[in-house]
């Protein structure tokens, strides 16, 4: 499988999570935590998407800053989506779990638009370098 097929792989994924979080605000109450979940693994495997389209060896790890860093050895403009990275690296595992986790619909809201900030991103870097 070639690079190309890798990545497309990891995008379709990525734009499942995404579509997953948004499909859930339907629900009632609104799962805050598990819509801010997808979010964070959208955005997780956008950047591995982007990782992989460039043959960089893909790690096993939740933490966009690290991946977002990796992805910046082949594009150094990728600090423009660091804060969104911050913004939903806690989302990979903390919300997993029964906590007293007490996310509210901002915080939800921020997620997703991080999550599609992330992905436009990557799209549109992979859309001007063909």
């Amino acid at each position: 499988m070639n690079n190309n097929d890798i990545a497309g792989e990891w995008f379709a994924f990525a734009e499942n999570d995404l579509n997953s979080a948004k499909f859930l605000l339907q629900m009632l109450p609104t799962p805050y935590e598990i819509i801010c979940y997808h979010c964070q693994q959208s955005a997780e495997k956008y950047l591995k998407g982007y990782i992989a389209l460039n043959g960089g060896k893909l790690i096993k790890t939740h933490d966009l800053v690290l991946l977002n860093k990796i992805c910046s050895q082949y594009a150094v403009d990728f600090k423009e989506v660091e804060d969104d990275c911050i913004e939903l690296v806690d989302y990979g595992v903390q919300v997993r779990y029964p906590a007293n986790t007490e996310l509210t619909e901002n915080d939800m809201a921020k997620a997703i638009e991080s999550a599609e900030t992330i992905r436009r991103f990557v799209l549109d870097k992979i859309e001007r370098s063909q």
